[in-house]
């Protein structure tokens, strides 16, 4: 008996196999472009991080320390080559060691052996000779004042005592020398606590405790609140100013420190916030009215003041650009432009000029938009889908463009106005060294410590910039007369 052959569904008809094979190129088609999406999804991450992974100090505002070891950019100064020969130029004051007019100690250097007579050249009359050498010496040591009162009856029978001075309150207290040297040491030269400690008790054989160091520290703020409210009130009055912030560590939490800067002032302040509520609560910037410098940081935007913004930034910016997209030519030729410009406008200064001429004005603000109009056809934004709400994501390319183009007045201020230097670094110099500090120290353990420090480092940080003796300015302030500082 023979197999019967399996049961089969009839052909379709040739309408049906159309509309089936219709609906497959559909489906096939919208799978094509879901995945082209996603690839192109994809290629845009992986750009991306490529990006971030290539960003370092060179072409970001990444400091230097988190460049790893093993990727050290070459350096790349956008300084132009002045033809100058390293090292010390001419009429340099330099540090030379010199002969000092009146020396602490004499030593004169008498005759020893014998001739060859026999003669003991002791024994000769010596004459000094003109030549003279000298050794400078560092000698720390501590030295304790006694202060002894005294009695005594008046021929009328009244009895008299002598007072201790006001400074002299406790049978043992440390002298404005040992309490400004300490604060000089943890919030000048930024050592911790402890190693202060150990350092006066090496050197000197004063013991300090971290605890007592503390309290001078608090005492010095205390001192110095009037002079730093003074250097704020100044501030505020300025014709250019700075503005910067960083993150602390306080009590392992992080806050930041604002510092608001000027050619002879500096005054820095803690909060918890990065944005406009810590300005507010310090409370300068809206009475501000001049120009105000930064880094386009948005919570300076609103407040009622000229803005520049620091072209440092910018350059950064514009490497990380030339070296993602190598074969386009306004990242390099922008970083020219600015470059250009920068050395025009120091020129200018040093000549003494008010202002750039007019025809070199509008020439460098042409060249500018006809650069970003070429850069912004080379990265055209990504346009939101049919449908989609949010905001698409665009590329760093396209905001950086948009944003060059959007504040070409704040980017240019520079050239526009002679008052106004290219870049932030004012402001980035002042807050360079509380950095340190929180580099060595790990941060702060509490609020009233880094406050502390913002008091203390705003004054000294102007002492500096004045020129005038930071050590014995703190000895001053724990004398009760701390000195106040140019504020014009």
């Amino acid at each position: 008996m023979s197999k019967q052959p399996a049961s089969t569904s009839p052909p379709a008809s040739p309408d049906d196999e159309l509309v089936r094979l219709r609906r497959e190129n559909a489906e096939l088609r919208a799978l094509v472009i879901d995945q082209a999406a996603l690839i192109e999804q994809l290629r845009q991450r992986l750009q991306e991080l490529e990006v971030r992974l290539a960003k370092d100090s060179h072409n970001s505002s990444k400091p230097p320390s988190s460049d790893p070891p093993f990727k050290k950019p070459a350096p790349q100064s956008l300084r132009q080559n002045r033809g100058r020969k390293p090292g010390g130029q001419k009429q340099h004051p330099g540090a030379t060691l010199e002969l000092v007019a009146q020396p602490d100690h004499h030593v004169i250097l008498p005759l020893s052996g014998a001739c060859a007579c026999g003669q003991d050249l002791s024994e000769l009359p010596a004459t000094p000779l003109p030549e003279r050498r000298q050794v400078t010496e560092l000698v720390i040591r501590r030295e304790v004042t006694e202060y002894r009162t005294v009695a005594g009856t008046c021929p009328c029978g009244c009895g008299h005592r002598s007072a201790f001075p006001d400074a002299v309150r406790a049978p043992v207290q440390y002298g404005p020398g040992v309490s400004a040297f300490a604060v000089f040491l943890t919030q000048f030269h930024h050592l911790p606590y402890q190693r202060t400690a150990d350092l006066l008790a090496s050197v000197a054989g004063i013991t300090l405790s971290p605890g007592t160091i503390y309290t001078l520290v608090q005492a010095a703020a205390a001192r110095l609140a009037a002079p730093v409210a003074a250097i704020g009130e100044a501030l505020i009055k300025q014709t250019v100013a700075h503005a910067d912030e960083t993150g602390v560590r306080i009590g392992g939490k992080l806050h930041w420190l604002h510092v608001l800067s000027a050619t002879w002032l500096t005054f820095f302040a803690v909060h918890a916030q990065r944005g406009r509520q810590a300005l507010a609560a310090i409370g300068l910037l809206a009475r501000f009215r001049g120009i105000l410098v930064h880094d386009h940081w948005s919570a300076y935007a609103g407040y009622d003041c000229t803005h520049a913004y620091c072209n440092a930034h910018h350059l950064r910016e514009l490497i990380a650009m030339a070296e993602t997209y190598p074969r386009h030519r306004w990242p390099p030729a922008l970083i020219d432009l600015l470059c250009e410009a920068n050395a025009a406008t120091k020129l200018a200064r040093a000549a003494g000029f008010a202002a750039l001429p007019s025809l070199m004005v509008e020439d460098f603000f042409t060249r500018y938009d006809d650069l970003l109009i070429t850069a912004a056809s080379q990265h055209p934004g990504a346009v939101r889908p049919p449908g989609q709400r949010r905001r698409v994501k665009q590329t760093p390319a396209y905001n950086l463009i948009t944003r060059l183009q959007a504040h070409r007045d704040e980017v240019l201020r520079f050239i526009t106005d002679l008052q106004v230097p290219f870049d932030n670094n004012l402001a980035e110099r002042d807050i360079r060294m509380p950095k340190l500090k929180h580099k060595v120290s790990g941060g702060f353990r509490a609020v009233a410590g880094a406050q502390a420090f913002a008091t203390i480092r705003s004054y000294l940080a102007t002492l500096q910039k004045q020129s005038i003796d930071v050590y014995q300015a703190l000895v001053l302030t724990f004398q009760g007369q701390p000195p106040m500082p140019r504020l014009d």
